[in-house]
């Protein structure tokens, strides 16, 4: 059956997405506000004799307010300012960043995770910190709201910031040179299901002659007390008779401790300009958990080797990385040029043991897995900007022309050792692991206005990837890649006085294989042991030397509206187009590690998919929507994600882990005449259900979160914030359904495995204090 993928398919669940724009736009025309902007709100769009100039994309401190920075951007971009960032006193950035449009985290409600794009996980969303990518191992969730100036999203690539981003950009920009003199202390504790958390963040900075700085530090410590269950069926399907039930309880218990540092040192070498920045940061985390296991074993069959009635685990793990960055412009004629240098160098230390007893608490088995791993990252980019032409009549119509090149090295060693009942396992591929990683890239792009009505962007980027491993054995998997990614912008303003405009985007980018998809060592999954067959819903992980990178070309259509007081009204259609499509399969094979037939799941290069979407978002003041109401502020968003995988049959082939939508309502009021702040927000993701394989599918239950806050104000340099978040906590749960006929075996059996548990409130109080 042919399957549709036009836009009109979402008509229908944007309906109320729609109206609200409509509404406010409305209101917005029937608002008797005075001609001249008030002093709060951000600068009007100057008069048509002279336009703001198209600005660069580009990194940078520029003192635009937030709203301005987005709507002077020839590419689509969302910026989230410091205001946004601090409103709710959240304890790590993760949770900021689930508020924000279009942006989804994996996991239970209220839980963090790797920030996505369009509802797309495995590395479909870039992610940058002061635009350059995230290193290895990091976790945005080391740091923290205090340490953040502002948040980009930028829907589609573009040359500078890389192409290795199908579904857009999320760039962390920490703290700037200096404004206004800073020195911020955050005091805050927290409780969730009776375990207590704690946080110290500091702010400070200053000038001293022709230096500016800024430091930040942070402390946080948090204990978890957290219930799971693992529930296994296995059935019969010609039959329906029941082989296996079995439902596995866990109670887990941790520990977490952090610390960071960061700081930027920037000198003034001149008075045209001319600057050098040093930024040195350090992070470290380490926890301890244990957990208590109780299986249920109601039918269980011979052949089965789940036989444990209880069991334990304990696990103590540390990750610690550095980074040393180096920015230099320097002005050559009437050439800028900007060089970045960074070096990161990551430590980490994992040590998990697990035992499993009968009902007599004879043990059965021993389990342990010790791997040390160490990663060094440099990279290395240089770029000059140029303005070229321009009309006089017409300011900021010069050709912005900026050309760029960056080459990165990785350098991965691990060492890995897994027992079983003391003895080592995977003696054929050795305990140490390394692979490396070589990536050059070169880009030239131009931005220019091309009158009052109109603004453009071209550019053109070339990347080229070396991946090679290294083993005991002497394999050395390698893996090479190159893409070019012509890219496009344009912005129309049908009238240049007017505050509306148009984007268009034409782009193409990639994704490339990570160094765990393509490195070939086996993990052991540990439900099954190495010496016997596992099941379809508990295979072995392997790398895939072959891999390709995806390919995705993509357009963007959007309209944006912007109100008085920073308000903004905005619609936007996304599609792409993608080949090479990277995706899981799981096959049984004849490996070298077992003397029985294994279950391996590994990545494939799988053919095409499509994927589109509608992002709707208002943001406004309440009074401009019903005159004489109280001043509200109010955020929303709303986007509607479908994709369709070819390789794979109908209903629900989607790309995997992709939520068929995603919104946020939110609100904001100052009592007036009072010391006190209220808002809310609250985080809908709907569940739905993926064809991840022709034989497997894999259903997520919906994530509704609701958060609140309170401030108090005592005076400008003192207050208390309280937020309370996942108000309403549900269960979450995850299944996965599996159909296979086992070896020898004539029957097809279904194998279906749910696996979640509760969620949990979560209190803060902080204490915010200007010295």
């Amino acid at each position: 059956m042919t399957q549709r993928h036009d836009a009109s398919g979402f008509a229908p669940r944007a309906a109320l997405g729609a109206a609200l724009l409509a509404s406010a736009a409305a209101a917005q025309s029937q608002t008797t506000a005075p001609a001249t902007t008030p002093a709060t709100a951000p600068a009007a769009a100057p008069a048509a004799s002279a336009p703001a100039p198209a600005q660069r994309v580009e990194i940078t401190g520029g003192r635009q307010s937030d709203t301005e920075q987005r709507r002077q951007s020839t590419a689509s971009k969302i910026v989230i300012g410091r205001e946004d960032i601090d409103k709710f006193g959240d304890a790590t950035l993760g949770e900021v960043l689930r508020r924000l449009p279009g942006v989804t985290t994996p996991g239970a409600p209220g839980r963090g995770g790797p920030p996505r794009l369009r509802g797309l996980g495995g590395n479909f969303t870039q992610l940058l910190i002061d635009g350059q990518r995230v290193p290895p191992g990091f976790s945005l969730e080391s740091l923290t709201p205090e340490q953040v100036e502002r948040i980009e999203i930028l829907r589609a690539p573009t040359a500078e910031t890389g192409a290795r981003a199908i579904a857009g950009t999320i760039n962390i920009i920490t703290r700037e040179g200096f404004r206004r003199r800073l020195n911020d202390l955050r005091v805050g504790t927290g409780v969730e299901n009776g375990e207590p958390s704690g946080g110290l963040n500091w702010t400070h900075n200053d000038t001293a002659g022709d230096l500016t700085y800024t430091l930040s530090g942070s402390l946080f410590g948090r204990r978890s007390d957290e219930d799971s269950r693992t529930i296994t069926t296995v059935q019969d399907l010609a039959t329906g008779t029941v082989l296996e039930d079995r439902t596995v309880r866990s109670n887990s218990q941790s520990k977490r401790f952090g610390t960071n540092a960061t700081a930027r040192l920037q000198w003034r070498l001149n008075e045209s300009g001319d600057s050098l920045a040093l930024m040195p940061s350090i992070f470290h985390t380490e926890s301890e958990s244990n957990a208590a296991l109780v299986q249920d074993s109601r039918v269980l069959r011979p052949s089965s080797t789940g036989r444990y009635a209880t069991g334990d685990t304990v696990g103590d793990s540390r990750f610690t990385t550095g980074r040393l960055g180096l920015m230099w412009r320097q002005r050559v004629g009437p050439v800028r040029m900007e060089a970045n240098a960074n070096s990161n160098l990551s430590r980490s230390f994992n040590d998990s043991t697990r035992r499993e007893f009968d009902a007599s608490r004879g043990l059965l088995r021993t389990l342990q897995d010790i791997s040390r791993t160490r990663e060094t990252t440099h990279t290395v980019n240089l770029k000059g900007t140029h303005l070229l032409g321009g009309k006089p009549d017409v300011p900021g119509s010069e050709n912005t022309v900026v050309v760029g090149a960056e080459i990165e090295t990785n350098d991965r060693t691990e060492t890995r050792r897994n027992l079983q009942n003391g003895v080592l396992t995977l003696t054929d591929f050795g305990e140490d692991v390394q692979a490396s990683s070589q990536r050059l890239a070169a880009y030239a792009q131009n931005e220019w206005t091309i009158n009052p009505n109109w603004s453009a962007y071209a550019g053109l980027r070339w990347e080229g990837i070396h991946t090679r491993g290294d083993n005991a054995t002497g394999e050395r998997p390698t893996n090479r890649s190159s893409v070019w990614t012509p890219l496009a912008h344009a912005v129309w303003k049908p009238d240049a006085k007017a505050r509306d405009q148009v984007r268009m985007s034409l782009t193409r980018s990639y994704r490339s294989p990570g160094l765990n998809q393509i490195i070939g060592r086996p993990i052991i999954n540990r439900e099954r042991p190495i010496d016997e067959p596992n099941t379809i819903s508990t295979p072995d992980t392997a790398g895939n030397p072959a891999l390709k990178p995806e390919l995705a070309t993509g357009i963007e259509i959007g309209y944006e509206n912007y109100l008085d007081n920073g308000g903004v009204l905005s619609a936007n259609y996304f599609r792409r187009n993608i080949s090479n499509l990277i995706r899981g399969e799981t096959r049984l094979e004849t490996v070298s590690y077992s003397t029985a037939p294994r279950y391996v799941r590994r990545q494939q290069n799988i053919g095409d998919a499509t994927v589109q979407g509608i992002e709707l978002e208002a943001k406004f003041r309440l009074d401009q929507l019903i005159k004489g109401s109280p001043a509200v502020e109010i955020r929303s968003n709303l986007s509607f994600f479908d994709s369709k995988v070819k390789a794979i049959p109908g209903p629900d082939n989607r790309l995997e882990q992709q939520a068929r939508a995603t919104g946020n309502l939110g609100a904001d009021y100052r009592l007036r005449g009072t010391p006190f702040t209220l808002g809310g927000n609250v985080n809908w993701v709907p569940g739905y259900t993926t064809r991840t394989d022709t034989n497997q599918t894999v259903k997520v239950d919906r994530k509704q979160v609701w958060d609140v806050y309170a401030l108090w104000t005592f005076n400008p340099t003192v207050a208390l914030r309280l937020l309370g978040s996942n108000l309403a906590a549900e269960d979450y749960d995850t299944t996965t359904a599996s159909d296979t006929r086992p070896p020898g075996s004539s029957a097809t059996e279904r194998s279906t495995v749910t696996s979640g548990g509760p969620s949990y409130v979560n209190w803060q109080l902080r204490l915010e204090l200007k010295i």
